[in-house]
Protein backbone atom coordinates (compact mmCIF):
# COMPACT_ATOMS: atom_id res chain seq x y z
CA UNK A 1 0.00 0.00 0.00
CA UNK A 2 1.30 3.51 -0.95
CA UNK A 3 1.38 6.41 1.08
CA UNK A 4 -1.60 7.90 -0.85
CA UNK A 5 -3.66 4.83 -0.25
CA UNK A 6 -2.84 4.93 3.07
CA UNK A 7 -3.86 8.43 3.58
CA UNK A 8 -6.65 8.15 1.61
CA UNK A 9 -7.91 5.04 4.17
CA UNK A 10 -7.19 7.19 7.24
CA UNK A 11 -9.74 9.29 5.95
CA UNK A 12 -12.01 6.96 5.07
CA UNK A 13 -12.09 5.20 8.38
CA UNK A 14 -12.38 9.20 9.89
CA UNK A 15 -15.32 10.10 7.74
CA UNK A 16 -16.94 6.85 8.67
CA UNK A 17 -16.29 7.49 12.35
CA UNK A 18 -18.02 10.69 12.31
CA UNK A 19 -21.08 9.95 9.80
CA UNK A 20 -21.83 7.08 12.41
CA UNK A 21 -21.64 9.52 15.89
CA UNK A 22 -23.51 12.02 13.58
CA UNK A 23 -26.38 9.45 13.17
CA UNK A 24 -25.96 8.67 16.69
CA UNK A 25 -26.72 12.57 17.92
CA UNK A 26 -29.51 12.71 15.05
CA UNK A 27 -31.40 9.55 16.36
CA UNK A 28 -31.00 11.71 20.27
CA UNK A 29 -31.95 14.97 18.71
CA UNK A 30 -33.44 15.04 14.80
CA UNK A 31 -32.32 18.84 14.32
CA UNK A 32 -29.57 18.99 12.09
CA UNK A 33 -27.70 22.09 13.61
CA UNK A 34 -27.61 20.66 16.47
CA UNK A 35 -26.37 17.06 16.29
CA UNK A 36 -23.95 18.37 13.99
CA UNK A 37 -22.87 20.77 16.49
CA UNK A 38 -22.40 18.12 19.21
CA UNK A 39 -20.99 15.58 16.44
CA UNK A 40 -18.50 17.98 15.43
CA UNK A 41 -19.18 18.10 12.05
CA UNK A 42 -19.98 21.14 10.35
CA UNK A 43 -23.17 21.80 8.48
CA UNK A 44 -22.17 21.83 5.17
CA UNK A 45 -20.38 18.50 5.73
CA UNK A 46 -23.31 16.98 6.45
CA UNK A 47 -25.10 18.41 3.46
CA UNK A 48 -22.13 17.32 1.38
CA UNK A 49 -22.16 14.59 2.14
CA UNK A 50 -26.02 13.82 1.99
CA UNK A 51 -25.99 15.29 -1.65
CA UNK A 52 -22.44 13.01 -2.74
CA UNK A 53 -23.49 9.79 -0.76
CA UNK A 54 -27.17 8.06 -1.53
CA UNK A 55 -26.57 5.27 1.41
CA UNK A 56 -25.60 7.96 3.95
CA UNK A 57 -28.30 10.41 3.53
CA UNK A 58 -30.72 7.23 3.22
CA UNK A 59 -28.97 6.44 6.81
CA UNK A 60 -29.68 10.16 8.00
CA UNK A 61 -33.08 10.21 6.92
CA UNK A 62 -33.83 6.85 8.97
CA UNK A 63 -32.02 8.89 12.12
CA UNK A 64 -34.00 11.77 11.67
CA UNK A 65 -37.50 9.89 11.78
CA UNK A 66 -35.99 7.56 14.68
CA UNK A 67 -35.17 10.92 16.52
CA UNK A 68 -38.16 12.55 15.95
CA UNK A 69 -40.17 9.68 16.72
CA UNK A 70 -38.18 9.25 20.28
CA UNK A 71 -39.11 13.42 20.74
CA UNK A 72 -42.72 12.94 20.12
CA UNK A 73 -43.15 9.96 22.39
CA UNK A 74 -40.74 12.04 25.20
CA UNK A 75 -43.47 15.18 24.86
CA UNK A 76 -46.32 13.13 24.68
CA UNK A 77 -45.31 11.27 28.01
CA UNK A 78 -44.93 14.65 29.62
CA UNK A 79 -48.13 15.76 28.04
CA UNK A 80 -49.86 13.41 29.70
CA UNK A 81 -48.02 13.77 32.83
CA UNK A 82 -49.31 16.99 33.21
CA UNK A 83 -52.66 16.15 32.58
CA UNK A 84 -51.95 13.27 35.44
CA UNK A 85 -51.66 16.15 37.41
CA UNK A 86 -54.53 18.24 36.81
CA UNK A 87 -53.32 20.64 34.42
CA UNK A 88 -56.00 22.02 32.42
CA UNK A 89 -53.82 23.95 29.66
CA UNK A 90 -52.53 19.88 28.54
CA UNK A 91 -56.09 18.56 29.22
CA UNK A 92 -57.37 21.43 26.90
CA UNK A 93 -54.59 20.56 24.14
CA UNK A 94 -55.20 17.08 24.26
CA UNK A 95 -58.52 17.59 24.05
CA UNK A 96 -58.38 19.88 20.92
CA UNK A 97 -55.81 17.56 18.68
CA UNK A 98 -57.52 14.36 20.03
CA UNK A 99 -60.97 14.56 19.97
CA UNK A 100 -63.02 16.05 16.93
CA UNK A 101 -65.36 16.97 19.18
CA UNK A 102 -63.31 19.99 21.17
CA UNK A 103 -61.61 21.33 17.65
CA UNK A 104 -61.88 24.94 16.76
CA UNK A 105 -62.20 24.32 13.66
CA UNK A 106 -64.80 23.76 10.94
CA UNK A 107 -64.46 20.86 7.96
CA UNK A 108 -65.83 21.40 5.06
CA UNK A 109 -66.26 18.21 2.89
CA UNK A 110 -68.27 18.83 -0.50
CA UNK A 111 -68.65 17.09 -3.99
CA UNK A 112 -67.89 19.40 -7.06
CA UNK A 113 -69.85 17.58 -10.31
CA UNK A 114 -68.24 18.72 -13.30
CA UNK A 115 -69.86 18.10 -16.50
CA UNK A 116 -68.34 18.66 -19.70
CA UNK A 117 -71.04 19.17 -21.79
CA UNK A 118 -71.56 21.57 -24.40
CA UNK A 119 -73.89 24.41 -23.63
CA UNK A 120 -76.98 24.61 -25.79
CA UNK A 121 -77.31 27.68 -28.20
CA UNK A 122 -80.04 29.26 -25.85
CA UNK A 123 -77.41 29.09 -22.91
CA UNK A 124 -74.58 30.20 -25.30
CA UNK A 125 -76.68 33.71 -26.37
CA UNK A 126 -77.71 34.07 -22.53
CA UNK A 127 -74.41 34.26 -21.89
CA UNK A 128 -73.27 36.61 -24.87
CA UNK A 129 -76.17 38.56 -24.06
CA UNK A 130 -75.34 38.46 -20.15
CA UNK A 131 -71.56 39.89 -20.93
CA UNK A 132 -72.49 42.31 -23.75
CA UNK A 133 -74.51 44.02 -20.96
CA UNK A 134 -71.28 43.84 -18.59
CA UNK A 135 -69.43 45.60 -21.61
CA UNK A 136 -67.00 42.70 -21.32
CA UNK A 137 -66.70 41.40 -24.81
CA UNK A 138 -65.23 43.49 -27.64
CA UNK A 139 -68.53 43.48 -29.53
CA UNK A 140 -70.48 46.94 -29.21
CA UNK A 141 -67.90 47.92 -26.74
CA UNK A 142 -66.61 51.90 -27.43
CA UNK A 143 -63.45 52.62 -29.23
CA UNK A 144 -61.04 53.84 -26.60
CA UNK A 145 -58.73 54.26 -28.90
CA UNK A 146 -57.62 57.75 -30.11
CA UNK A 147 -57.03 58.21 -34.00
CA UNK A 148 -53.49 57.14 -35.70
CA UNK A 149 -52.75 60.73 -36.15
CA UNK A 150 -52.92 61.49 -32.85
CA UNK A 151 -50.10 59.86 -32.10
CA UNK A 152 -51.17 59.12 -27.97
CA UNK A 153 -52.17 62.83 -27.80
CA UNK A 154 -55.21 64.75 -28.24
CA UNK A 155 -55.27 67.59 -30.76
CA UNK A 156 -56.33 70.87 -30.23
CA UNK A 157 -58.75 72.95 -32.05
CA UNK A 158 -58.35 75.77 -33.27
CA UNK A 159 -61.08 77.89 -34.68
CA UNK A 160 -59.89 80.55 -37.41
CA UNK A 161 -56.39 80.39 -36.90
Amino acid sequence: MNRHQKHKAVVDARKAQEQALLLEQLRKFPIVSFACEKAGVSRPTYYRWRSEDPEFTKAADEALTDGTGLINDMAESQLLSQIRDGNLGAVMYWLKHRNHNYNNKLEVTARIKQDNEALTPEQEAAITEALKLASLTDEDAPSTSLPPSTNGQAEENTVGS
